[in-house]
């Protein structure tokens, strides 16, 4: 063989090697492409696919008792602006969604930084704090019902017993008091959550920090304000979105507790949204409800969002 065959023969394998070599590569990436098609594929059936469904669902006047469906364009978008049971349904929902957010990651905060500590039994404390959270909604809403019952409930017993009340509330039955007993029962269920999410986070601030400002003199309160605080902002804010966005689909609660009542008062989006699309079948004007629903939540994601990543940007610049 001569000098120029094999210099042939060896450029001929290296570029058979080059081409071999680029095949598994595109393989390579195409791989994780195929494994991940089939969870893409069910992720689109069961959340993008009804999104768009909805939208365009809420561009008809659709009722099944009337068997009928007429394109309508923004009709249906129009009827709930100046719709004041949806405007009143969408406040009571806020402030839900507000004041139960902010009293469980307040309270979660001081159980996370309780359960932080190392004393005896705290793995059994640990545990016996996620009951409240096991248990299902629709059995913390029958007890909340029991517990704050206006004739037997020994809610009202304890608060006349104590003297705070001279006759037993009526909690679910006034529109002053029915809203607030419901957020109550989600404080008790949820707070154990907020307090699990919380403790994951102060366990990742380093004990280090803990020890340099305790030996420079700085008390619990300062350590906690600017040492634990500011490390554990990140965690606390991704925390609170995830909570007030879960809040804001509250349906469970006010269903099996009030059904919406009395005169409303505990009406909420969600229970607005069932009581159209299934008690009237109003299924255009209730798929609008479900959109304002979803675009109220897009806004308070972005919201919580902004908050986010301009603490990242301040962390990091």
């Amino acid at each position: 063989m001569t000098t120029a065959q094999a210099a042939v023969r060896s450029t001929y394998r290296d570029a058979k090697r080059q081409r071999a070599i680029r095949q598994a590569g595109r393989a390579g990436r195409l791989a994780p492409l195929i494994f991940l098609a089939p969870a893409g594929l069910a992720l689109l059936a069961v959340s993008v696919f009804p999104v768009f469904d909805g939208l365009w669902l809420s561009l008809h006047n659709t009722l099944l008792s009337a068997q009928r469906s007429d394109f309508i364009g923004f009709a249906n978008y129009g009827q709930l602006v100046g719709d004041d049971q949806f405007w009143s349904a969408w406040r009571h929902t806020l402030i839900f969604t507000a004041t139960s957010t902010v009293a469980e990651t307040l309270i979660g905060l001081a159980m996370a930084l309780v359960l932080h500590e190392t004393f005896a039994g705290r793995g059994m404390v640990r545990a016996a704090m996620l009951v409240p959270w096991a248990i299902p909604t629709v059995v913390t809403s029958k007890m909340f019902g029991w517990l704050f019952d206006g004739q037997h409930g020994i809610v009202n017993w304890l608060l006349v017993q104590m003297h705070i009340l001279s006759a037993p509330a009526n909690w679910y039955g006034s529109t002053e008091t029915a809203l607030w007993t419901i957020v109550m029962a989600d404080v008790w269920k949820t707070a154990p959550f907020m307090a699990l999410l919380l403790l994951a986070g102060l366990q990742t601030v380093p004990n280090a920090l803990i020890e340099a400002s305790r030996m420079d003199g700085a008390g619990a309160l300062q350590t906690f304000f600017y040492i634990r605080l500011p490390l554990l902002l990140p965690t606390l804010m991704i925390a609170g979105m995830f909570r007030a966005l879960d809040a804001f689909r509250i349906f469970d609660l006010v269903y099996v507790l009030t059904g919406g009542g009395p005169a409303d008062s505990t009406e909420v989006l969600s229970t607005l949204t069932y009581k159209t699309l299934f008690s009237a079948l109003d299924f255009g004007y209730g798929s609008a409800l479900s959109v304002a629903m979803f675009a109220t939540e897009a806004l308070i994601a972005f919201g919580f969002g902004l908050f986010i990543m301009r603490g990242m940007r301040r962390a990091n610049g």
